[in-house]
């Protein structure tokens, strides 16, 4: 469990239907760069629109994935839900076609007591064998809830659990967290991209969970390799000149479309969801299976995918 791990998003087509070639292309193409590499896939994420998606189109998905991956990467589909027994369910089916682990977010909707919380997980752990990874997903924004270090730490003792994908961006806390997880138990990773990443570089940063690799891997990669080679400086450059661009336009999304309905931000900075939909639109460009959004997201309008072009040459993408 180290390197770049790639939230991928879930094409669909215009009729709304779940665009699966589509899927199976972008995994090829995902998994062509990755062979060789510190790389980990993840279908399904928040960034994969799992929430919107039925049962039999998360599993199709799931095993989709893994086929066109062929072992050239990890997989580690994201199998959480609001209910214990619906996640167990998604658990169990990603580990009968093949996949390496899952990532987990913690629940929503009624948010558990903290006893509740262990206990989803080590019920979790328990259904599953004995080689087979989970990555726990702490996302405040989209659960209502955080776990803490010492919840954590007690969750990471479980033995199939093995990293930790952490999206809290106060510094202080997610020290805290890094200090209280022993790595022998489960790595931490940084949940929040190529920045976030060049922040906590210092520490050791083992990996870090993106969606800029959907559309450009190699800049993402770029940043794991320089972070590995504790190349602070170089880091910093890769940031700058390659991901910044793509955040500030992000942020004018959000002001065009805005203002976000959520009740509280977590993040400190840019608040919504707009990034689906421009991650989309970066994929379509450059010649990879971008697709729809679902509603309730919304995607970008025709004057926002021509900036998308500028955007992407001042990356160094087209």
């Amino acid at each position: 469990m180290k390197g770049v791990v790639v939230v991928q998003t879930t094409p669909f087509n215009k009729d709304g239907s779940v665009d699966l070639e589509g899927m199976r292309s972008n995994t090829r193409w995902l998994a062509d760069f990755a062979e060789g590499k510190d790389f980990i896939l993840i279908p399904l994420g928040s960034t994969g629109e799992f929430y919107a998606m039925s049962e039999a189109e998360r599993k199709a998905v799931i095993k989709a994935v893994v086929e066109e991956t062929a072992g050239r990467a990890l997989v580690f589909p994201g199998a959480g839900a609001a209910g214990t027994q619906e996640a167990v369910d998604m658990c169990t089916y990603a580990e009968s076609v093949g996949a390496d682990g899952v990532q987990v977010v913690i629940p929503y909707y009624h948010i558990p007591e903290e006893e509740g919380m262990y206990l989803h997980y080590k019920t979790i752990s328990e259904s599953v064998g004995p080689d087979f990874g989970i990555m726990v997903y702490n996302n405040p924004v989209t659960s209502g809830s955080w776990v803490t270090p010492p919840l954590m730490k007690k969750i990471s003792k479980l033995p199939n659990v093995v990293a930790l994908k952490e999206n809290m961006l106060d510094i202080w806390l997610y020290h805290a967290m890094y200090a209280a997880i022993d790595p022998e138990d489960a790595i931490v990773m940084t949940g929040s991209g190529e920045i976030a990443a060049s922040y906590v570089a210092v520490y050791g940063c083992p990996g870090f969970i993106t969606m800029t690799a959907n559309f450009a891997p190699e800049i993402s990669y770029e940043v794991y390799e320089a972070i590995k080679a504790h190349d602070l400086e170089q880091t910093a450059r890769i940031c700058k000149e390659r991901c910044e661009p793509f955040d500030s336009f992000l942020g004018k999304l959000q002001e065009n479309h805005g203002p976000h309905t959520g009740a509280r931000s977590y993040w400190g900075g840019v608040e919504g969801f707009m990034y689906v939909g421009a991650l989309k639109t970066a994929m379509d460009i450059v010649g990879l299976r971008g697709g729809e959004v679902r509603l309730p997201l919304i995607g970008l309008d025709k004057k926002e995918k021509e900036e998308m072009k500028d955007v992407l040459r001042e990356m160094g993408v087209i």
